[in-house]
């Protein structure tokens, strides 16, 4: 049986492991982190890049968290015992793949970088087919008629402007 704890402990790994890796270490190796030389205005879209990164670190961050309260982590080998409907997930089915595209193209803007649109681009496309062919059939195997209302209410990658309030499905309040 897990705990709070453990959960939590694990979500921090797999934080600094995958999303780590998909909007940290990836977009370095990309820019290294270096502004180039900025076209006339762009302080604008700079403004833009860091808003995006501030808003997706948030509810990147906002949704692990869900996951602990869960007592599990978004990682499959350690998964919650129940669907987690709360938080950002009551906007879109996939808050974190979403918040960590915001983060990449957030740092597109800040660096001036199209490479690192084509990264994001890259990770989409990885994450897509991996929630089509891997966790939506393994959701609806776990938690079976309460995932299928779920994904028939909210959104996988365009967040609802309102938010999702599921009637009687178990969620986690916290």
């Amino acid at each position: 049986m897990r705990s709070k704890t453990s959960a939590a402990v694990g979500s921090i790994v797999f934080f600094l492991l995958a999303p780590g890796f998909v909007a940290g270490l990836g977009p370095w190796w990309i820019t290294r982190w270096e502004l180039g030389e900025p076209a006339p205005y762009w302080v604008v879209a700079q403004a833009v890049g860091v808003l995006l990164i501030c808003a997706g670190l948030f509810w990147c961050i906002h949704a692990f968290a869900r996951f602990a309260m869960a007592w599990g982590t978004p990682a499959p080998i350690t998964p919650t015992r129940h669907l987690v409907v709360e938080g950002p997930n009551r906007y879109v089915r996939n808050p974190m793949y979403v918040s960590l595209l915001g983060v990449i193209l957030g740092q597109a803007l800040l660096f001036g970088s199209f490479d690192l649109v084509l990264w994001a681009a890259f990770f989409w496309g990885l994450t897509a087919l991996f929630v089509r062919f891997y966790e939506e059939p393994t959701l609806l195997r776990q938690f079976g008629s309460e995932y299928e209302t779920y994904r028939r209410n909210v959104p996988a990658w365009l967040p609802r402007l309102r938010p999702w309030r599921p009637e009687g499905a178990h969620h986690v309040r916290g």
